[in-house]
């Protein structure tokens, strides 16, 4: 008989897993029966942990909003622009180190309330600086749609920072559309240097909320 002592199953375990599985077979392929043959168990073990697969998926964006926030920690000194930027380029980061890492992290529900610690500094930052509650409310629920948005975009085309999905050849596309000059010229502005045009768009916003809301 083994006398060999098994690593204890719970939550963050179960959810480690799960995203390390996730860049192995993406959304459409991550079941509760794919993760529990990784972690060598019987699928039904899991729901000990998760009712259901959004339970997963809802533990899974709370792992990588703390990886997120461990790796890229706000500073106190920050302006509300800096705040955005750091924060919007910290959330482009992790999500493009999952695939689907967009989809996984949009709509889900952060368990626990380590997420309110970073929220309540940020929302504080802003009415310091001048916002109202709502103002500020939006700003940043904005820039973060925006940078949902975006790289739900990009991960449709790259699903992990080196590959990219047939179909998205800019040099084909503009043969395609060549009788739409314009529209052909502007396939290298939508699939190409997703880095260089998130940060335009993320100044685009910026100013925006400048000129609108305003803040110090």
């Amino acid at each position: 008989m083994s006398t060999e002592r098994r690593t204890p199953l719970d939550r963050k375990r179960v959810a480690d897993t799960a995203l390390k599985l996730l860049n192995e077979v993406g959304l459409d392929g991550l079941t509760l029966r794919a993760i529990a043959r990784e972690l060598d168990v019987k699928a039904p073990a899991l729901y000990w942990h998760f009712k259901d697969k959004q339970a997963l998926l809802d533990e899974m964006a709370t792992e990588m909003y703390r990886r997120m926030v461990a790796g890229a920690p706000l500073a106190d000194e920050d302006t509300w622009q800096e705040r955005l930027l750091k924060a919007n380029r910290g959330l482009r980061d992790a999500l493009l180190g999952y695939r689907d890492g967009a989809k996984v992290f949009s709509g889900s529900r952060f368990t626990g309330t380590l997420h309110a610690v970073e929220m309540e500094r940020t929302l504080r930052l802003f009415t310091e600086s001048g916002f109202t509650l709502a103002q500020a409310v939006r700003a940043i629920s904005t820039s973060y749609l925006y940078t949902i948005g975006f790289v739900s975009e990009e991960q449709g085309v790259k699903p992990l920072p080196d590959e990219r999905r047939e179909g998205y050849d800019v040099d084909e596309r503009a043969r395609l559309m060549a009788g739409f000059p314009l529209s052909a010229a502007a396939g290298a502005e939508i699939f190409e240097e997703y880095g260089k045009h998130f940060e335009e768009g993320l100044d685009l916003l910026i100013a925006g909320i400048e000129v609108r809301l305003g803040g110090n």
